[in-house]
């Protein structure tokens, strides 16, 4: 009966598998593809976004985060908050912090 029914042979033990060394560098290179692509970009945003809130000073047009626009009217640098004029007679105080942009001088009065 040997005819209708192929023979079964054992298969040889195939080479084992990559080892700690390339564990090693799949780690590696997840981690620099995680810096390049993840870290140093947001690094370099804050970092850019701190020295725009130093660089804040009085009669600075300025845009919020939630998209307010005012003129500058007090900063301290020992506090972290200012006070921004809206219209005349309307002063806010907000953080330093929800500044996303600098205007050019002149655009509240373009608007």
């Amino acid at each position: 009966m040997d005819f209708l029914i192929a023979n079964a042979h054992a298969q040889q033990a195939g080479a084992e598998g990559g080892g700690t060394a390339s564990l090693v560098i799949m780690l590696l290179l997840f981690g620099l593809i995680f810096y390049f692509l993840i870290y140093r970009p947001q690094a370099k945003r804050v970092k850019e976004h701190k020295s725009l809130v130093s660089s804040l000073a009085k009669s600075d047009e300025v845009l919020l985060q939630g998209g307010l626009i005012g003129k500058v009217v007090k900063v301290a640098d020992d506090n972290d908050f200012m006070v921004l004029a809206l219209t005349e007679g309307v002063e806010v105080t907000v953080q330093k912090g929800a500044v996303a942009a600098v205007l050019p001088k002149g655009t509240i009065k373009t608007l």
